[in-house]
Formats: C-alpha cells, structure tokens, sequence
C-alpha cells in the first residue's frame, strides 16, 4: 500500500510540475495551443461555478446563460494569472468566474424593479436601526421599522435573496479606479481578517471585515461556508441542521446588514 501512496504523490507531483512549466512558458510566449490546453483542462470548472450561482436564481436566468457568462471569467483568469504569486490558478479561476458571471447579471438587470426596491427598503431599515442600537437588528425589530410583521419580512427576505448574491458582488471603489474590493473578495480571502493585514488595506475592505465579524454568529458562518469553503446552500443546511429555506433567508440578512453597514460608512470613505 506504500508503494501505491508514493507512486500516486509522485505521478500528482509530476502533473503539477508539467503544469508549472506550462503556465512559465504561456506568460512567455501566449501560445493558443497552451491556452486553449488550459481551457480544456478547466472547463468542468466552468460549470460548477455555474451551478453554485444557479442555486437561488429565478427561473428566467438559464443555466446555460451562466456557463456562457463564466467561460469568459476563465479566459480572463488564463490571461491574468501570474503563477509566481503562489495561487493555484483553480483559486484564482473560480474568483473571476463568478465575478463575471455576476458582472454579466449586473449589466442585463435581471432583477425586477419591484424586488430591487424592497431589498432597499429592508437595507434602509436595518441601516437606520443598527446606526441607532449600534448592534445586529432582530428580524422583529426590522419588521416593526419597516411598518410590517415578522412573516411579511420572512417573506421577502426570501423574495429578494437572488438580488442579494448579485449585490455582495458590487465593486465599491476607493478613490482611485483601479482601488476597488467588494464584499465578496473580502470574505474570500481570510488573511483580510488578520488584524495586521487589515491595517495594510484601504478603509472600505476594513469596514467591511469589521462588519462581518459583528454579524450574528449563523449568518457569518453562512458567508464563510458559501463563500470561502464553496459549499452549497444545501450543505450549509446540513452543517448548521437548518433548511435550505432558512439558509438563504440568513444569507439574505446578512448581505443586507453589510450593505447597510457601508450605506453608513461610506460618506466618511469615498
């Protein structure tokens, strides 16, 4: 049995090898041959993002749609990537996938008005209370604020959950243009909660990380799982032991309360 471990450690160290030197020699010489091997190679991982993205999505967003908005993050991602930084491209890759994935949603506006509005005005509310409590809102407390009762507010978290996965994916930016983070990348890279680090970012990825770690204790976990582990909506379930349902309803809750986080920083930031 150890010889077969050896020769399996062996022959993956041998194929990361080989791809190494690809990747060296593609930065060298953008040869179509090696990109469209990369391509090749990574597509399934296309597909998979898609399908992660799809999870929650109206039923007017195509899944094909999504495999095609994405096959144009990795072909961005072959472009860009730089393997002297010491990232597995799958890492990288799966970053600007779904970047433009949701960049294509964005720009088709595939949110009815109606939804985009009541996901501001749930924003709205928990910006105003949590500015005055200066702590995480209650689901009762938000539902007085917005004039309604707890099951309405239920029921549209859920209704707004899809315009909630696009809008932790808006780029806020930090003076200059070529400055910018979003809620997700901050989620995504966990050395950004090393105070240290922090220290060496701008103040909006600092706000941001501040407010995630003041979340309620389910909901920074949800983002964590989703975002950083790449688990889905159904597994999180699994793990936390509550229903898909209620997975996206906290999911939902929580990019609300970061987003009214920074509604309340940014004027000081930008």
């Amino acid at each position: 049995m150890g010889k077969v471990s050896g020769s399996n450690t062996e022959v993956y160290s041998m194929e990361q090898k080989a791809e190494d030197e690809l990747w060296q020699q593609y930065r060298k010489t953008k040869d179509i041959k090696i990109r469209d091997t990369f391509i090749r190679q990574y597509a399934p991982l296309v597909k998979y993002v898609a399908g992660k993205v799809a999870v929650g999505m109206p039923s007017n967003v195509e899944f094909d749609d999504l495999v095609g908005f994405g096959t144009f993050g990795l072909l961005d991602a072959i472009e860009k990537f730089d393997p002297e930084k010491n990232v597995k491209f799958k890492t990288y890759a799966v970053v600007r996938i779904r970047g433009a994935i949701f960049d294509e949603l964005r720009s088709t506006d595939w949110v009815p008005r109606s939804v985009r509005q009541q996901a501001r005005e749930v924003e709205d509310a928990i910006s105003t209370l949590e500015g005055k409590l200066g702590r995480p809102a209650t689901d009762q407390e938000v539902a007085s604020e917005m004039g309604i009762n707890e099951e309405e507010f239920q029921h549209i978290t859920m209704k707004i959950s899809g315009a909630s996965i696009i809008s932790i994916h808006e780029v806020w930016y930090s003076g200059d243009e070529n400055d910018k983070v979003s809620i997700a990348d901050s989620i995504e890279s966990p050395s950004s909660l090393n105070p240290e680090v922090i220290a060496e970012r701008d103040e909006i990825k600092r706000v941001i990380v501040e407010a995630i770690s003041e979340l309620p204790e389910n909901e920074k976990k949800i983002l964590v799982l989703y975002y950083f582990e790449d688990l889905t909506l159904k597994e999180i379930g699994l793990v936390l032991g509550v229903t898909e349902s209620r997975v996206s309803q906290l999911h939902t809750k929580a990019i609300m309360r970061l987003r009214a986080r920074l509604k309340n920083s940014r004027k000081g930031i930008v």
